[in-house]
């Protein structure tokens, strides 16, 4: 007989199981929280919070997604209206466990499941927007140090060629083929250069425009 591989089973089949859970987020979504035993609400959060992440979405899939679970529509326009609404700055955590004192008569734990609806605070915003910002300059660094660096390898090796040329010339060593080296790395040196100022530009005219943002 296959046994389940995350935790004990929660009824006498997987087809009762599911129509369990679904059950369960359907009261979760329309109530906003709902007391069962610490067992179920610990099996129930993935399942909610992945259909809090479907709804979030919005997309016509997503919706179909979750009428495979949640078969009252008035639930479904509940989840992809409101919840999805308040849950739009978060990135997880959608619900929150808490334990209660065990039921009488067969000393279950129990447990409150809910919706984590309190909005974020304006510190944790503000923290969320610098690490946005902060990746998009270390991107925007990144990007300027490698052309940086390239032009310096091209700028290097110009000068070197040139070099060589000029000691090729007074040796009188294949001046020809020097010559034409150094004039290749040197527009080499030009177009990094150039590629290199445009890449500022760039970064010069996103910064002014986050700025104004």
């Amino acid at each position: 007989m296959p046994r389940p591989k995350k935790g004990p089973r929660l009824a006498s089949s997987p087809a009762h199981e599911r129509l369990m859970l679904a059950n369960m987020a359907t009261s979760l979504f329309q109530h906003g929280q709902i007391t069962t035993t610490l067992p179920k609400a610990k099996r129930l959060r993935p399942l909610a919070e992945r259909l809090i992440t479907f709804a979030k979405r919005g997309d016509l899939h997503s919706r179909r997604r979750v009428m495979r679970v949640i078969r009252n529509k008035t639930v479904v326009h509940i989840l992809f209206t409101q919840i999805a609404e308040q849950m739009e700055q978060r990135e997880g955590g959608y619900t929150r466990i808490t334990r209660i004192p065990a039921r009488h008569g067969d000393n279950a734990p129990q447990a409150v499941i809910e919706l984590v609806t309190e909005p974020l605070s304006a510190k944790q915003s503000t923290v969320k927007e610098a690490e946005a910002a902060a990746k998009v300059a270390a991107q925007d660094n990144a990007t300027e140090m490698d052309t940086a660096v390239d032009a310096a390898i091209v700028e290097g090796a110009g000068a070197d060629a040139v070099d060589q040329a000029v000691e090729a010339n007074e040796n009188g060593v294949d001046v020809e083929s020097a010559n034409e080296t150094a004039i290749d790395l040197e527009k080499d040196a030009e177009a990094a250069d150039a590629k290199e100022a445009d890449a500022e530009e760039n970064a010069d005219v996103a910064e002014d425009a986050e700025k104004a943002e």
